[in-house]
């Protein structure tokens, strides 16, 4: 059992939810993600997806964009990233989920990504543009080392294939609330709700619902249908808006807080 599958299993024995937080590596600077995760960690944050910046997210909205680009500029890179995630691991077993599109890792390699994710002490990856026909290899090498593969289903994915993603994907299920691109939304899109149920019925996943969520109360609509909320745009703003500053990792503690609250049950 990883780190992914055993914050599921506390989190249910504290009838609570998971909060899932994205950062884009790299942005301000490497050298300051390892804090910024650390932030995140206490404020609330379950699980960790650490982006590679990439220099067409085709998936994501213009704030996290934006952050690729200045990840980019800051010199990260796939590789930057592992070592990042080496560094996490001297201070923190947070779990920490690899958040790619899929040329940087088919260029590093299927078979070299997971042997140095597993060594850097990842727990899992998920590759927003690989299609699950064509994933096999990347499966294998992955559940080699003892990875997780997270795949994503949203409101177009038929019933037939929601259970093909599903059987191709461990750790958690990740659900997209609504079509189109990450970004931060002022209401839950009335699509999340439907999506999650019909899922539910295609896998026994833990299942995790991102694209939108953005605040306390979309944290409240999810929680009794989902084990996890996925929030990118939201913390990768704050850091936007920080420009380097130095409370930083405290503005990104204080919202963590502030969206954990509203996945406790009771």
């Amino acid at each position: 059992m990883n780190r992914i599958d055993q914050a599921f299993e506390r989190l249910r024995s504290e009838n609570a939810r998971a909060l899932i937080a994205y950062l884009t590596a790299g942005d301000p600077a490497p050298d300051r993600t390892t804090e910024l995760v650390l932030a995140l960690e206490a404020g609330g944050a379950d699980i960790i997806e650490l982006g590679v910046p990439f220099s067409d997210p085709i998936a994501d909205g213009p704030v996290i964009q934006r952050a690729s680009d200045r990840a980019l500029a800051a010199g990260a890179t796939l590789s930057g990233v592992l070592e990042i995630i080496k560094q996490i691991r001297a201070e923190s077993e947070v779990p920490l989920v690899v958040f790619s599109y899929l040329n940087p890792v088919l260029r590093y390699g299927f078979e070299k990504f997971a042997e140095d994710a597993a060594k850097a002490g990842a727990d899992g990856a998920l590759l927003t543009d690989l299609n699950i026909e064509a994933a096999d290899p990347y499966l294998a090498e992955m559940r080699r080392h003892g990875l997780a593969t997270i795949f994503l289903g949203s409101q177009t994915t038929s019933d037939e294939r929601m259970q093909r993603v599903a059987k191709a994907s461990s750790g958690f299920l990740y659900l997209v609330s609504m079509a189109g691109v990450t970004g931060t939304r002022t209401t839950l899109s009335d699509q999340a709700i439907p999506l999650l149920e019909r899922a539910r019925k295609a896998t026994d996943l833990p299942l995790a619902i991102g694209f939108g969520l953005s605040k306390p109360e979309h944290m409240r609509a999810v929680a009794p249908h989902a084990e996890g909320a996925i929030v990118g745009s939201a913390f990768m703003r704050l850091v936007e808006e920080a420009d380097g500053a130095g409370d930083l990792a405290d503005r990104l503690r204080n919202l963590a807080a502030e969206l954990k609250e509203g996945l406790r049950l009771g």
